[in-house]
This record gives C-alpha cells, sequence and structure tokens, in this order.
C-alpha cells in the first residue's frame, strides 16, 4: 500500500503539473504595440462564432472596419482566436479577448501564419470603446486596463494599460507611435 502510494502521488502530481496551465504575454507599449501591427483599426463586432478547426476549438469574430489607423483593411474582416464554446465544451485561454456583436474597439491586428488576423499580444491589443451617455464623449479602455500587473523597477503592483483615455487623445498617441515606427525604418 505505502509503495503504490510513494508511486501514485508523485504520479499525480506530474500529471497536475503538466496539464496546468498560465498565459504569460510580455508587457507591450503602444509603440512597441503598433511596430508590432500591421493593422491598427477602429471596428464594430457583427458576429462570433466558435468551431472546431484542426483539433482546437477556436473563434471567429467578424468585424465592419470604421477607421483604420495604420495600414488598410477591407469593409469587413475576420479575425481568429484560439478558444470558446462548441455545444457544451468550453475552451478558455487566459488573456484571449472575446468580443460581443455591436461593440466597437479598436484593435492593432497581425497576420497570422495561416494568412488569417489575430489580435497582437491578445488583451493587449483590444481597447474598447464608451461613450459616455451624458457628455457622449468616447473614451477607450484597454483589456489590460483593469489588471494590475507588477512593476519590477518600483517593486510595486500598478494598473496595467490605459484607462478612459478619450478616443481623439488615444487617436493621437496611436498616430504618433506609427509615425515613431515608419521614422525608424
Amino acid at each position: 500500500m505505502n509503495r503504490r502510494l510513494i508511486v501514485e502521488i508523485p504520479l499525480a502530481a506530474l500529471m497536475l503539473a503538466l496539464t496546468a496551465g498560465a498565459t504569460t504575454l510580455v508587457r507591450m507599449n503602444l509603440d512597441e504595440l503598433a511596430k508590432a501591427a500591421q493593422i491598427v483599426a477602429r471596428v464594430r463586432c457583427v458576429s462570433s462564432e466558435a468551431r472546431w478547426d484542426r483539433g482546437e476549438i477556436w473563434t471567429f469574430t467578424t468585424f465592419e472596419a470604421l477607421e483604420t489607423l495604420k495600414g488598410s483593411v477591407p469593409r469587413q474582416i475576420t479575425v481568429r482566436l484560439i478558444g470558446g464554446r462548441v455545444s457544451h465544451l468550453k475552451s478558455t485561454v487566459d488573456g484571449v479577448p472575446r468580443f460581443a456583436p455591436g461593440e466597437e474597439v479598436y484593435l492593432f491586428l497581425e497576420p497570422t501564419s495561416l494568412g488569417e488576423l489575430s489580435v497582437t499580444s491578445w488583451v493587449q491589443g483590444t481597447f474598447r470603446v464608451r461613450r459616455d451617455p451624458a457628455s457622449r464623449q468616447e473614451f477607450v479602455t484597454q483589456d489590460t486596463g483593469s489588471v494590475t500587473v507588477f512593476d519590477p523597477v518600483t517593486r510595486q503592483f500598478k494598473p496595467g494599460g490605459a484607462r478612459n483615455l478619450p478616443v481623439d487623445q488615444f487617436r493621437r498617441l496611436v498616430l504618433l507611435a506609427v509615425e515613431r515606427q515608419r521614422a525608424v525604418r
């Protein structure tokens, strides 16, 4: 009995360690996002569908392009992201954004190895647009805006991304980042 436990407990711990996983994204500032992305666009979610592809569940979200700050896109684009729900099965990957029909976002996009589009650095490349009902002013909040991250320099936890930034200011910052990236070439 004791020998059996000596073998089974470490084996169970090993199996748990192999199945446990985490998503780690390298912190990217706006300049780094603008450099990595081939396209930066304001889009409106039209639809989202999860389906099996090559043994994995993927979500394919269709967007209507409203404005382009870098690159060019057709009027409608589809973004492919890992995870989603198909029937009773759900696949979740930390850091992967999900979108609802009608919602507007600024996305930093890059092509996948299959030639499709994906969001650069997932939640870091996703900036959700919200409109203040009273003033009608628009603001963006980065999906990482509500996440605290550890700053190794100050050795403190700080909010991780842009929060409630006026859209016009965000647009200026992105356009400046794109220009800086072009100037370096």
